[in-house]
């Protein structure tokens, strides 16, 4: 797990954020994942950077959007502006030990939060897009992770190194190597305008004229292996039934169908968790539009985590967010949500560009 963990600061701080001396590095993360923060903080320091760990404590979160007011939920500490505005690069490690704890919180209170950190995140956004801050996102193994996944926490470590390359002498070789294959699915997609995908209970089309085509090749999640873009906001027809469970700010639900109208959804299901899926589509305007269409290509996530960091990454499927989409690939939706959900094409899926197959059964046919 050492020998794990030091391959994985490196390929974080050198690769993924490319921490340059002289540049503060601010890791935000909990506890738990203190083994990996302290490899981070090493290389970095042999980078020449300043790096700075800022502790989130889940269950402060909860207690206020338990008993706090309105106004109280809808504050911005001032710290987070200035961690969002002036840091370099910021690297959040994913470390929950409790993945169920927002579960019995009003899904109306976790949607006035979401409305609080609007504009901050989209100062991150454009600062992203702008190439002001890297910024990079990962995970550390927990218990509560692997409890998600039905495995046992040494098996779900071996699963996360494997989906990051860690296990390879070289992981950087290997996320080069998948850039170069991404980057050629990207140039095949340059300029087409029309998507059109079907599966078990999915048949929809969606617009991607004039907009941007993006690598995820290990710097800005990590794992990674997706290609994405932000469709036209008001392009999305017809249905699409997600398969996976869809996780989103601490509540998990199960078999999401959403049917779109000139690119708003105008009908949402959820097997369970119906209530919080019409409260978040409900957060604002841009909430039920689309700001996402990606397809997953990391071979080595294979099989469903229920964390979509993982799940939106697993070759063979597509993913879909709900509300705000990326400057940097020419989308105009904003909101405080963004939403990713997965839908498996592996089995008799296929995807359609411009009328031409591009996609069957999880795999590229051009």
């Amino acid at each position: 797990m050492d020998l794990q963990l030091q391959r994985m600061a490196k390929v974080l701080v050198n690769y993924s954020l490319a921490l340059q001396k002289g540049e503060g590095l601010l890791i935000m993360t909990n506890t738990a994942a203190m083994p990996l923060v302290k490899e981070v903080v090493r290389v970095a320091l042999q980078a020449g950077g300043y790096p700075e760990v800022f502790d989130l404590h889940s269950e402060v979160r909860e207690i206020t959007l338990r008993e706090g007011t309105d106004e109280q939920i809808m504050h911005m500490p001032k710290y987070q502006a200035t961690m969002i505005q002036e840091y370099e690069t910021i690297l959040q490690i994913l470390a929950d030990e409790n993945t169920q704890s927002m579960n019995g919180i009003d899904p109306a209170r976790l949607a006035l939060s979401r409305q609080a950190n609007k504009d901050l995140s989209e100062v991150m956004m454009r600062r992203i897009a702008d190439g002001s801050l890297r910024y990079s996102l990962t995970m550390f193994p927990t218990n509560a992770y692997a409890q998600d996944t039905n495995m046992s926490l040494s098996d779900f470590e071996d699963f996360v190194y494997r989906a990051c390359f860690l296990n390879e002498e070289d992981p950087v070789a290997c996320w080069k190597a998948i850039s170069l294959k991404q980057e050629h699915l990207i140039s095949w997609l340059r300029g087409k305008h029309t998507i059109h995908l079907c599966g078990q209970d999915t048949d929809l089309t969606l617009s991607v004229t004039g907009r941007t085509w993006l690598n995820d090749d290990g710097h800005i999640n990590f794992p990674a292996g997706e290609i994405y873009t932000s469709p036209v906001e008001n392009s999305a027809n017809g249905t699409i039934r997600f398969s996976f469970p869809a996780s989103y700010r601490g509540r998990m639900l199960e078999d999401i169908s959403l049917r779109f109208e000139n690119g708003v959804v105008v009908e949402a299901r959820a097997a369970q968790g119906q209530d919080y899926l019409e409260k978040m589509l409900a957060t604002d305007e841009g909430a039920c539009r689309l700001g996402e269409f990606a397809f997953g290509n990391n071979r080595n996530v294979d099989r469903c985590t229920k964390n979509i960091l993982f799940d939106e990454k697993m070759g063979g499927t597509v993913h879909l967010a709900l509300g705000a989409s990326f400057p940097q690939a020419g989308g105009t939706n904003h909101s405080a949500v963004h939403w990713d959900m997965v839908c498996d094409l592996r089995k008799g899926g296929e995807v359609r560009v411009d009328g031409e197959l591009f996609c069957k059964n999880g795999e590229f046919v051009i």
